[in-house]
């Protein structure tokens, strides 16, 4: 029998969440939560939303799971802030962690985690509570993500690298092996660290310029 689950959110992550909670979980969505302000609609995916502060009256914490769908707005503190607003009101927190992502790492995985397909997490790899990692990471060997990191696709891990609380890793950047990426650190998509990366840091790759010549111009296209 399935685990009952109440998602925290209601927009596209949270949609996403239920798709893949409800196809490739041992968890039964229930219902959504949000902030009473933020309700927009009475159900999303055909299930009700309900007010937050009125969640733990109509699915008891003793009996459901809940799993926090948000991204990395305010660089993961919301997201950090309604995980430990829904752990004080006792609920477990769920992870999702995909069938078709390799896991190596011995479930050294913490809650309210959201692994997607094609990540590969290799031995002795540390992963925190609240940690998204998007669909087709690489996550080197003897690596440590702490807590509320969110971290989007194809990103290369080198071995023994430590990533920091709340830092945003986005698409295709590369992190050579044994560095030290501070809490709170953007690094930007397509951007190459080959050294530790100090708290706060915003690390940005150039984004390639328009060509002069326009695209009629060129030959063989």
């Amino acid at each position: 029998m399935k685990k009952p689950l109440v998602i925290f959110g209601a927009g596209d992550l949270a949609q996403l969440a239920h798709y893949y909670f409800s196809r490739d979980s041992e968890y039964e969505v229930r219902a959504f939560t949000l902030d009473a302000e933020f309700i927009g609609v009475p159900e999303c995916c055909e299930l009700p939303v309900v007010a937050f502060d009125q969640v733990a009256d109509r699915y008891a914490p003793a009996e459901h799971a809940m799993f926090v769908a948000l991204s990395y707005s305010k660089l993961n503190r919301v997201r950090r802030e309604k995980y430990l607003a829904a752990k004080s009101l006792g609920y477990s927190m769920a992870s999702y962690l995909s069938s078709r992502a390799s896991l190596l790492n011995d479930g050294h995985i913490g809650e309210n985690c959201f692994i997607l397909e094609d990540n590969t997490v290799q031995p002795f790899v540390t992963i925190g509570d609240n940690v998204t990692l998007w669909s087709g990471n690489h996550i080197g060997h003897h690596s440590t993500i702490a807590s509320h990191s969110f971290i989007a696709s194809q990103v290369v891990v080198s071995g023994g690298v430590e990533i920091g609380e709340q830092c945003f890793i986005g698409v295709n950047a590369t992190l050579r092996d044994h560095i030290k990426i501070g809490d709170r650190c953007v690094i930007g998509a397509g951007a190459l660290i080959l050294g530790d990366a100090d708290p706060d840091g915003v690390y940005i790759g150039k984004a390639t310029e328009r060509s002069r010549l326009p695209s009629g111009k060129l030959r063989g296209i």
